[in-house]
């Protein structure tokens, strides 16, 4: 699943290429018809991410809430400007040098095929899930603008320079501003979102409170927004914290670094476009690691091999239907 560094560069691309433009709205495969009619041809004001949530404002005070769930993700053509203060893997900024061609230096790639400029969600190899009565076909040539329409696209949205097309979310649906605001009101704290000391407070606060474990919360988007199964298994790992211990258990002091992580993991995130969680990397593990998940994290998808610190078989094991994985002896 989409985690919230993904969603949180979504919407920096929407926010540089798609807003204050008039948008074209349509649903190729027809399931969110109606949705794209009322959003066909306003003009794009704001793009929100609030942790694994998307949420565009349309004039008209009508928003679209896009959560991608497992299988989603957004597939970008076109001309594409990034952020300036997003970087790639190799240190260089993201920019298209026209239409629909993508520099492949400048892109964040890795070995499984995924780039955070081009393509933002679940992998493809992942997509294929999706159910195939969301299948569309386009009948446009290569060269043809906008781009031909290929496989399950539940939205696309359009400018005379970028094209965005969306597919397999769990959640895409027009919202009222209330609507909006309810929805973001029922999420719990996202460090780029407000104040971090004040998403401290509400963090801590909520797990101490609980007796639902540590390894649980991390997951539950009511008490912290963001954190998938990747991020979970890490930065309990890099807290030394037993994944089964209840939230109200966990001492303030290991709570609060869990947020401070989490925060920084976050910038990584959006920084890189990967789920980076080791430190103190030469130059040379540090490409290695944004080529290679396997060189990317401490246990996750470890199962089986030696801990990198004490050598401990790494765990798998089922918390509510998904995987954990953790080292027994350094979480212990």
């Amino acid at each position: 699943m989409p985690e919230g560094h993904s969603v949180h560069r979504i919407a920096r691309q929407f926010d540089r290429n798609f807003v204050g433009r008039n948008v074209a709205a349509s649903s190729p495969q027809g399931r969110f018809a109606e949705g794209a009619s009322l959003l066909d041809g306003r003009e794009l004001l704001e793009a929100r991410a609030v942790g694994k949530q998307m949420f565009l404002g349309f004039d008209g005070e009508l928003w679209l809430r896009v959560h991608l769930g497992l299988y989603g993700a957004w597939d970008f053509a076109g001309e594409i400007a990034v952020d300036p203060t997003i970087a790639s893997a190799n240190g260089r900024m993201g920019q298209t040098n026209q239409r629909g061609t993508i520099l492949p230096d400048e892109t964040v790639m890795d070995a499984a095929g995924e780039n955070s400029l081009s393509s933002i969600g679940a992998p493809r190899r992942a997509r294929v899930h999706v159910r195939m009565s969301e299948q569309t076909t386009g009948l446009a040539t290569e060269d043809a603008w906008p781009p031909p329409i290929v496989g399950q696209v539940r939205l696309r949205l359009l400018t005379d320079l970028t094209c965005a097309d969306l597919r397999g979310p769990t959640a895409c649906e027009v919202q009222t501003p209330d609507e909006m605001l309810a929805t973001i009101a029922r999420l719990g704290p996202d460090p780029l979102v407000g104040d971090p000391a004040e998403g401290e407070e509400r963090f801590v606060a909520a797990v101490r409170r609980k007796g639902t474990p540590i390894g649980l919360l991390l997951m539950d988007q009511n008490v912290v927004s963001g954190i998938g199964n990747v991020y979970r298994a890490e930065m309990l790992f890099r807290a030394r914290q037993n994944p089964h211990t209840p939230g109200r258990d966990v001492p303030e002091g290991v709570v609060r670094e869990l947020w401070r992580d989490w925060v920084r993991l976050l910038r990584i995130g959006v920084e890189t476009g990967q789920m980076m969680t080791m430190d103190d990397l030469t130059p040379e593990q540090w490409r290695a690691a944004m080529a290679s998940r396997d060189d990317r994290h401490w246990v996750y998808h470890r199962a089986g091999l030696p801990c990198r610190v004490c050598g401990t078989q790494i765990v798998l094991e089922e918390m509510a239907a998904r995987k954990l994985y953790w080292c027994p002896r350094c979480q212990a």
